[in-house]
């Protein structure tokens, strides 16, 4: 007999409540909700609570956004829950806390070690967006994960604001939290595909003095303001988010095939320096990016297409979109048409959901398995049991 993952989706908002978004009603009890919010929502005890009513046997995962998918639409300030009935397939899940961004190789460890890797086809990595680099998390995962399985997952948001990220498992959401969930069933499979859409401009640059998730030199000049000097004045003032709209695509020697981009997570006017979602190598090449719309959206839709490259001529019955918020405020009103895109090439029938984050978490090719740290891409990972 054929396997079936079913789901059930709601969404809340401050003017009416809970909504059922369709028809489809869950005949047998879910073991897994996902539940995208603002990040007040996310630290509310009484939504929690109603979730947890909802669905009393289910692990809740919560995670704070910049923005909430659910089917096609992005709205801000909403809870977007999915909840999932897996007919053959078992979740399972570790967790841990991560108290300073030194200690994010060993968290990913940490994580991995926690899972049971028995049948264990795919993991997702729920993070706390803004205490961490996700670079050297996602190598703490891979390594420590058997190599047959690949990883997706994001970093969890907060608007605009960059103050604070929280995540929960069958709880309100906390910062400084990691959630690693596993997947386990041998008819279950799993696609996934990452693209950005961004345009080069201007000439190559060197990151000439770094350590870590923090640039202090380009060109041997401070990375700050030479940063600035490009941004021009005006976009110079609304720093760190205006630096979402220019984000730095880097060539390092093992990565010259990939487009690893990255966007900054936070400024220090005292020592010029900028800190970003993952590595920045020194002496690696970077070049800076800006925004085109319609590859933006070409890009969504081919994120779609190498996710269902590992389902055959199936299309999946689930997929969790991250995109990043560098796209949504950039796209802002018409975001929902990278989300249509998406939902145009995995049919009608697949349950949608997802949310903008603060880095997407994928590998870099279909048949890839190795998980690496992006920004500016919308990832998408599809499920579907056979």
């Amino acid at each position: 007999m054929a396997g079936m993952i079913r789901t059930e989706q709601k969404l809340w908002t401050k003017d009416s409540g809970w909504e059922n978004l369709d028809d489809k009603k869950l005949d047998a009890a879910p073991q897994l909700v996902f539940a995208f919010a603002a990040r007040v929502l996310v630290e509310d005890q009484k939504i929690f609570q109603q979730i947890r009513n909802f669905y009393p046997g289910a692990y809740i995962i919560m995670c704070s956004t910049a923005g909430e998918i659910l089917d096609t639409a992005v709205r801000d300030d909403s809870v977007a829950l999915t909840a999932v009935h897996f007919e053959k397939s078992v979740v399972r899940f570790s967790e841990t806390t991560i108290e300073n961004v030194e200690d994010s190789l060993n968290v990913g460890k940490r994580l991995a070690e926690f899972l049971p890797v028995e049948g264990l086809v795919h993991a997702m990595v729920f993070c706390d967006g803004l205490n961490v680099n996700g670079t050297l998390l996602v190598k703490g995962v891979n390594d420590n994960l058997p190599p047959n399985v690949s990883v997706t997952g994001g970093l969890v948001g907060d608007g605009s604001d960059f103050k604070k990220t929280v995540v929960g498992r069958d709880g309100p959401g906390q910062s400084n939290k990691v959630v690693l969930l596993g997947f386990y069933g041998p008819t279950l499979k799993v696609g996934y595909g990452s693209l950005g859409g961004w345009d080069v401009y201007g000439d190559s640059h060197t990151l000439t003095k770094s350590n870590g998730n923090v640039l202090y030199e380009i060109d041997g000049k401070p990375a700050l303001s030479v940063y600035k000097q490009i941004l021009g004045e005006e976009q110079a003032k609304q720093l760190p988010s205006s630096a979402l709209l220019f984000p730095l695509r880097l060539e390092t020697e093992d990565q010259v095939h990939n487009e690893v981009v990255r966007t900054i997570l936070g400024v220090n006017e005292a020592d010029q320096s900028m800190t970003f979602a993952g590595d920045m190598p020194q002496g690696a090449r970077a070049h800076f990016m800006q925004a085109n719309f319609d590859r933006l959206i070409d890009g969504a839709s081919g994120a779609g297409k190498l996710s269902l490259a590992a389902l055959g001529t199936d299309h999946p019955q689930l997929a969790i979109l991250v995109s990043c918020i560098g796209r949504k405020l950039v796209l802002k009103e018409r975001s929902t048409d990278e989300v249509k895109a998406v939902r145009s090439v995995l049919g009608a029938e697949t349950a949608i959901s997802g949310f903008y984050s603060y880095g997407e978490l994928c590998p870099t090719a279909a048949s890839g398995k190795q998980c690496l740290l992006h920004n500016q891409t919308m990832t998408i990972t599809a499920f579907r049991e056979d």
